[in-house]
């Protein structure tokens, strides 16, 4: 009977483990496209197809409409921005840098939700939770190395894409009780699709074919991670379905060799075994307290930082 109990909670964590490997390959499908179209065309795009994911979102009673039906008009507005940046962020970051260079970076994510939880939240932060910030800042320095290494446009998208993912998550701690998941989430799409059409209305040109193959992959990938993803939290808790998107470093280091030609150098393997540490930190920190844990490092995350806040997260937060 135990082991009954044990399964549906063994399959959630290996479908975790599957939906973040194909949240990588998403990722590597938009730095395949090497720059060639502007960073928010393709978050366009990996908008468009994010759209794909409502209908698993979608409760029965709610409406389409309830997209923009929200208890916080300017917390729907901040979602509706950071998700954009966030997405242009990663796009940038995964065209310019190594992959596993972009993926540490960002992965910085957790130590901007503690930061922030401190400010915004007003959280008493411990100890523990502080020093998995600073062994992130560690890790940080031995990746980017200042002074001994230039710096480049691609290492300021990966910084914006963990704080547009760090506010996402915060948002949604602060959510009322009552929001619905169609809107927390609907909202960073919307933004995605309006932001990124105005931006790159000026200079539009019509991708490829290669192109558009690419950007699919891109959406549709990162759409059926998000399902996955969902999958896994119905059968597995989300403290234990979490920590698997630190898998995605190893896809990171497979695909950006294999496909990419990249190397790691050992300061560089120094630091994102210190960022992933501090992250695995917040994460145990973040679970004893029963914290709705951040969202997973990937180009479309919004879906995914929702299959993993469990409803009225809101109001736990509240209580605590």
């Amino acid at each position: 009977m135990t082991r009954e109990k044990a399964d549906p909670a063994v399959s959630g964590v290996l479908l975790g483990f599957a939906a973040f490997a194909l949240f990588s390959f998403s990722d590597a499908s938009v730095k395949l496209i090497e720059g060639s179209l502007p960073p928010y065309e393709s978050a366009f795009f990996g908008a468009i197809f994010a759209l794909l994911v409502l209908p698993f979102l979608r409760k029965p009673g709610d409406r389409w409409t309830d997209i923009l039906v929200t208890t916080h008009r300017g917390q729907w507005l901040v979602r509706f921005i950071s998700y954009p940046i966030g997405v242009m962020g990663s796009v940038t970051a995964f065209t310019l840098l190594p992959m596993a260079e972009a993926f540490c970076l960002i992965f910085l994510l957790p130590a901007f939700v503690t930061v922030m939880s401190r400010f915004f939240l007003h959280e008493q932060i411990g100890l523990r939770r502080w020093l998995a910030v600073l062994v992130g800042f560690v890790g940080v320095m031995a990746v980017l190395r200042p002074g001994f290494r230039d710096l480049s446009v691609g290492h300021i998208g990966a910084v914006l894409a963990g704080l547009g993912g760090a506010i996402s998550v915060i948002t949604f701690r602060i959510a009322d009780p009552s929001e619905k998941k169609i809107s927390l989430v609907g909202a960073g799409i919307l933004g995605g699709i309006l932001v990124c059409f105005f931006a790159m209305l000026p200079g539009f040109a019509w991708p490829s074919a290669w192109q558009l193959l690419l950007l699919a992959a891109y959406g549709l990938l990162a759409a059926l991670a998000n399902v996955v993803l969902m999958r896994a939290t119905a059968l597995a808790p989300a403290a234990w379905v979490g920590p698997t998107q630190y898998s995605q470093m190893i896809w990171a280091v497979i695909l950006g060799y294999l496909i990419f030609g990249d190397h790691i150098d050992l300061p560089t393997l120094a630091g994102i075994v210190l960022i992933v540490g501090s992250g695995l930190m917040t994460l145990m920190r973040e679970r004893v307290r029963g914290t709705p844990l951040p969202p997973p490092v990937t180009a479309t995350n919004n879906s995914a930082a929702a299959a993993l806040m469990p409803d009225g997260a809101g109001e736990r937060r509240n209580r605590s």
